[in-house]
């Protein structure tokens, strides 16, 4: 059947169309300008009952008895503190470039221990450090859990994972990343996906766009703009952020065998090849029924299985797929077959070991 419905997803780039003009602030990043990762260790309380096992989790309990020693309760060290409302988290933050003293940012928790749930909790303050070990926020305030657990005598349900929360604008920044840019007399433009054509048509469209500044490639993943004299560096990258360009890249199939999703880049093309796909489905169904004894007899009920076995055997016979066809031509020629997703993946590796598919075939 022509176009017939596919097992999986098949996504298409159709080939002849005209590449889309995209920013260039959607395919680079620029030196500098980077978020950095914050990591810190606290304890959420408030929990009802779901909270770590201070048998299992010792650190935990330490966790609690220093808590409290700094705000002034006495030594614990010998008392048998038996909580469950309280969890030992890891909480980890993105703290974004240029952030300010007193600007606040989201924070994300995960239980350390035992604990089943973080729902109803709430965050103490929890120093947050970058990888130079300085503390650049702090974070408090009620979590927020997306998941749950419910669990019975004889069952148990999860949804989500409930012992990982999020804080929304739940640290607030300390400590200032130093970096200045208006100091700055070149600014490297990395692109996200390498490629010495698409580097080319950045490095034209910034020289044709008459700014103070002139554009050089180093490498397929650099660009280089120097700027001249005393510019407004804000200013020009802002400019520079809305030149667009046509990106490019080589011809690349990429396949998830897994869920059976295909994805064929517009570039892709295959030398003339004929194609048959064909194969055996085997159908086994089990059933059971049920064998009691006659009445007033000596015997046992017993389960007497059945099983149905079914075999469809399947030729789709051969379709002849032209030379240099573009990607509408292949996947109409693999439709016409009157095949699945998982199959066409099948067919993609054999026509690539013939040397006749002009791509890179990549599997995941």
């Amino acid at each position: 059947m022509f176009h017939r419905l596919m097992l999986g997803l098949m996504i298409c780039l159709c080939a002849g169309a005209a590449a889309a003009q995209v920013r260039i602030k959607d395919i680079v990043s620029y030196e500098g300008v980077r978020g950095n990762q914050l990591i810190g260790y606290g304890l959420v309380v408030g929990l009802d009952g779901s909270g770590d096992s201070l048998r299992n989790s010792p650190f935990t309990r330490k966790s609690i008895e220093g808590m409290l020693g700094r705000l002034g309760v006495g030594n614990l060290s010998n008392e048998a503190i038996k909580t469950r409302n309280t969890a030992a988290v890891m909480v980890t933050a993105d703290l974004p470039p240029f952030a300010r003293r007193g600007s606040p940012i989201d924070i994300t928790v995960s239980s350390l221990g035992d604990a089943s749930s973080l729902r109803g909790g709430t965050l103490l303050v929890t120093p947050l450090a970058g990888a130079d070990g300085e503390i650049y926020a702090v974070g408090q305030g009620a979590v927020s859990v997306s998941g749950f657990s419910v669990e019975g005598n004889a069952a148990e349900v999860t949804e989500g994972v409930p012992t990982v929360a999020r804080v929304d604008n739940g640290a607030i920044v300390e400590r200032e990343v130093a970096f200045d840019l208006n100091a700055m007399r070149s600014i490297r433009l990395a692109l996200r996906n390498p490629d010495f054509t698409t580097a080319a048509r950045i490095e034209a469209a910034i020289n044709q766009a008459g700014a103070p500044a002139r554009a050089r490639m180093l490498d397929s993943g650099t660009v280089e703009v120097v700027i001249d004299g005393k510019s407004d560096i804000p200013g020009m990258l802002a400019a520079i952020d809305n030149l667009t360009v046509e990106p490019d890249g080589p011809a690349r199939v990429v396949i998830d065998a897994k869920s059976g999703t295909i994805v064929i880049g517009s570039n892709v093309r295959i030398d003339e090849v004929a194609i048959s796909q064909g194969g055996l489905t085997v159908s086994v169904s089990e059933s059971a029924s049920v064998s009691q004894p006659n009445p007033i007899s000596i015997g046992d009920t017993v389960v007497v299985p059945s099983t149905d076995i079914q075999i469809q055997r399947r030729d789709s016979g051969f379709a002849v797929v032209g030379g240099q066809v573009n990607l509408q031509q292949l996947v109409d020629g693999l439709n016409a077959i009157g095949i699945g997703a998982r199959e066409i993946i099948s067919i993609l590796q054999t026509i690539k070991a013939a040397g006749a598919l002009h791509a890179d075939l990549e599997i995941i």
